[in-house]
């Protein structure tokens, strides 16, 4: 299973918590990219070469960066702020290069809650962004993922999916997270099964419907043995990347979710499950 180190983000650096997580056990992992956790512009080329050799040193890997969307548009009204996004994902997408990372998440982008524009307008200013982004992507070697977000303005699988069929590249597919997906009243199951051809990743945590959360394994409204059911029988757990969001006791958290998710019957082969079913 892959873990998330968006817990790390204001008490660590991405190599520090890599550091941390490598020491407790884990090996492969996703990278939020907000500053000062990890953020392109500011990393020396000294510590992206550290992030690179602590990686091979002890086997492990950063599958996959997410670009995250507060700071971004890809959807905006103006072409400055489209542009200002496209520049900051091509520098993750650079990064990405260099830490031999496969997959970026991005988000769609946001759209004006009063007076909006039209949908076709708004999806016209985001397939402008992605007519520049989606082959550097690919030059790259890496693959974009768009996240559906409560905020963003395809907040749905549906409208997602509509999207990325759309532009029809294997570049750009979905990282489905079921707490977002939960908490607008989405069946993250449902979901997973019928557009799995869209989704070779997914975020899980879980969440309430009164609250967004990403919280501990068991206390939302996840159905934690129907969703591990569904995994199996689509991505598989290997795809799987643990997102539960708590900055104090981190690393407990983290090895009891990984319990309370082998207790719910999920299949987790790798890193740390082992021990903790013990």
């Amino acid at each position: 299973m892959i873990i998330n180190t968006f817990s790390y983000l204001w008490k660590a650096s991405a190599l520090e918590a890599i550091t941390e997580l490598i020491d407790n056990g884990y090996s492969t992992f996703e990278v939020p990219i907000s500053s000062p956790h990890c953020w392109p512009v500011e990393i020396s080329s000294a510590d992206r070469a550290a992030v690179r050799r602590t990686l091979a040193e002890a086997g492990a890997g950063i599958r996959s960066l997410n670009a995250g969307g507060y700071d971004l548009n890809l959807a905006s009204p103006a072409r400055s702020m489209r542009d200002k996004s496209i520049e900051h994902i091509t520098s993750v997408i650079d990064l990405a290069a260099e830490w031999n990372v496969g997959e970026i998440i991005i988000s769609p982008g946001t759209r004006r809650p009063m007076i909006s524009p039209s949908l076709d307008q708004v999806n016209g200013w985001l397939h402008d962004s992605l007519e520049i982004l989606v082959p550097r992507a690919q030059r790259a070697g890496t693959r974009l993922l768009f996240e559906q977000t409560p905020y963003c303005f395809t907040p749905t699988i549906e409208t997602l999916a509509e999207v990325v069929r759309t532009v029809d590249d294997d570049a750009l597919k979905i990282v489905y997270d079921v707490a977002n997906a939960a908490y607008i009243g989405e069946d993250p199951v449902l979901a997973l099964r019928e557009y799995s051809d869209l989704i070779p990743l997914i975020h899980i945590s879980d969440t309430g419907t009164d609250v967004w959360g990403h919280d501990p394994i068991g206390t939302g409204v996840i159905d934690w043995a129907a969703l591990g059911a569904a995994v199996d029988a689509t991505l598989g757990v290997e795809n799987v990347v643990l997102e539960v969001i708590r900055d104090e006791n981190t690393l407990e958290e983290f090895a009891t979710a990984l319990r309370d998710l082998n207790a719910a019957g999920w299949s987790i082969e790798n890193n740390r499950a082992e021990e903790v079913v013990r």
